[in-house]
């Protein structure tokens, strides 16, 4: 009886196993998504993990950014060389040329990187080239980017000295709209009858912005009136008989 049973089982299980019988498998368990690895997990010390971080989070050093297809390398060099260029200030659009294409790809760097920590210096260096610039945009561009830098990467070097500026104060600087000259009255007319030129005076800060002076540029000559009468030559005198 009880090889009889161990047959019937072998035979059956031959049977289900055969052609043309369907099986029916397990269906295997779904695994766990498994956490991204951290690459800087393993470092034992703090600065050897920031140092890891300060690597991942980094733009390779051959990749380029904007129009002018420029490294990061190449962006702070442009910041610099402009600034000397442009000695105690400048509005020569030239200059402001070239640091606007440096400025370009400054903010599509921080745009793919938001975390690289060189962008620390390249807003230094930019802000420091933008005080320089007497206009109203580029002057509030450096207050914004004095308040990038503090605010993204206020604890390293350059974020730390941005701040120590900040406190300080920082006052505005750009040109009013340059003025025709006085035209010299004429001999026997008083003095009284001449218009004063005025100049916006240097408005208040806002709350939250930063002092702003407005400088008054010399006043520009008015071109010497041309004389459009044309002279019509005298009629040649006929000859006597």
């Amino acid at each position: 009886m009880k090889r009889t049973l161990i047959f019937s089982c072998a035979a059956f299980f031959a049977l289900s196993t055969g052609p043309g019988v369907a099986t029916f498998a397990a269906t295997p368990k779904p695994s766990a998504t498994a956490a991204p690895k951290d690459p800087c997990a393993s470092k034992t010390s703090k600065w050897a993990k920031q140092e890891c971080e300060n690597y991942t989070h980094s733009a390779p050093g051959d990749e380029y950014f904007g129009r002018m297809k420029m490294s990061y390398l190449g962006i702070n060099n442009t910041f610099h060389d402009e600034t000397i260029r442009a000695g105690d200030y400048t509005t020569d659009p030239g200059i402001i040329s070239k640091v606007n294409f440096a400025d370009e790809a400054l903010q599509q760097w921080a745009h793919r990187y938001p975390g690289d920590p060189q962008l620390a210096r390249s807003y230094f260096l930019a802000i420091v080239m933008y005080k320089k610039i007497y206009t109203p945009e580029y002057q509030q561009k450096a207050w914004n980017y004095m308040h990038v830098l503090t605010s993204r990467f206020g604890n390293t070097y350059f974020g730390k000295l941005e701040k120590a500026d900040i406190a300080r104060g920082f006052t505005e600087h750009y040109f009013a709209q340059a003025q025709l000259c006085p035209t010299p009255l004429p001999s026997g007319v008083s003095g009284t009858s001449l218009a004063v030129v005025t100049y916006t005076p240097t408005p208040a800060p806002a709350p939250g912005q930063p002092a702003v002076q407005i400088i008054t540029p010399p006043c520009i000559q008015a071109s010497p009136a041309v004389d459009t009468t044309v002279t019509q030559p005298s009629p040649t005198p006929s000859p006597h008989p």
